[in-house]
């Protein structure tokens, strides 16, 4: 958290939730409510990794938008689509690393076990 908030920050606040659901409430529920609550945790599990990561994300995701000339995500996909971005029939390299690369830190947010 920056100014003028104090300590403990957003993502303090985020891991002391999921901990306190993950250790204290789960293993004492049962059903309906430790499904519920894992979903719980699992949300704050990516609310945490979204914190931490973002920031570097979305700027290497802007600059990458940025070297295709694309003025967002749905241009981009627009482009594609249209074939913009083809080059004897394939989808140039460079666009194709860039959306492989996009796909990959959503994965290390929504859940980084799936890059496995």
């Amino acid at each position: 958290m920056t100014a003028p908030h104090d300590p403990p920050t957003a993502a303090q606040l985020t891991e002391a939730v999921r901990e306190w659901l993950e250790n204290q409430v789960m293993p004492n529920v049962a059903g309906a409510m430790q499904f519920h609550a894992r979903v719980a945790v699992n949300v704050l599990a990516m609310v945490e990794r979204e914190i931490e990561l973002g920031g570097e994300q979305q700027e290497r995701h802007a600059s990458g938008l940025a070297r295709l000339d694309c003025a967002d995500d749905a241009d981009l996909a627009r482009r594609i689509r249209s074939g913009e971005f083809d080059v004897d029939g394939e989808v140039r390299v460079d666009v194709e690393e860039f959306v492989f690369e996009s796909v990959v830190d959503k994965l290390r947010v929504a859940n980084p076990k799936y890059l496995r």
